[in-house]
């Protein structure tokens, strides 16, 4: 049997925000996006996978090609902090044992997020923060990776997350005494997406071949 093996490692790149605010584009980072991450390789075909992101997410309607929005011209700053759990899946056999041999495969991922937040609204034209929230979010990672050195892994991912909240940008406040300040589409939820680089080491036991 083969040793299971553990990668540790950093995300680096950038996020956008994809809502009622600013630019409508699905994939266009405006801020950066730090992060570590742990996976836990079960089989050559998936993993474990845990990570913990930071960044901010940004919107300016000006930025937008939506002429109400541009003139409009709204924006705001968020933080998020999310926690991210689930399954890292792989189209191809990833077995890191074969280390003089270089494996290249896409992979998908997903599970469970919760993160962290700032309630904000939006008044006489100006963007405030309410309080401190958390919710979840549904992550939806598409990416391709190697093992380029021995011990490391490099990806390349973009990654969505399907936010359990519309307010993320000030339009739909929780606070009820700021029900009239609502505005945008309430019938569909934030997203936030993460795109960039993975760079992670691993580290297991040799393989063992044990007897029959």
């Amino acid at each position: 049997m083969n040793a299971q093996i553990n990668e540790l490692g950093v995300f680096i790149g950038g996020s956008n925000f994809i809502g009622d605010v600013g630019k409508t584009n699905y994939v266009s980072p405006n801020e950066i996006a730090l992060g570590v991450l742990y996976k836990w390789n079960k089989s050559p075909r998936h993993s474990y996978r845990f990570s913990y992101t930071q960044s901010t997410i940004s919107g300016n309607d000006l930025d937008s090609e939506v002429l109400a929005r541009n003139s409009r011209g709204y924006q705001f700053k968020n933080s998020i902090k999310e926690f991210s759990a689930g399954m890292e899946f792989n189209f191809f056999d990833f077995n890191l044992h074969e280390i003089l041999q270089r494996k290249i495969t896409p992979y998908v991922y997903t599970g469970i997020s919760y993160f962290i937040y700032d309630e904000l609204y939006v008044i006489n034209g100006e963007t405030e923060k309410d309080y401190t929230a958390s919710t979840f979010a549904i992550p939806m990672i598409v990416g391709v990776k190697s093992n380029v050195f021995e011990n490391f892994v490099l990806g390349i991912e973009v990654g969505a997350r399907y936010t359990f909240t519309d307010n993320l940008d000030g339009s739909l406040p929780k606070n009820q005494n700021l029900a009239p300040l609502q505005f945008g589409n309430i019938n569909s939820k934030d997203w936030y997406v993460f795109t960039g680089i993975t760079l992670t080491y691993t580290f297991t036991e040799k393989p063992c071949y044990c007897a029959n």
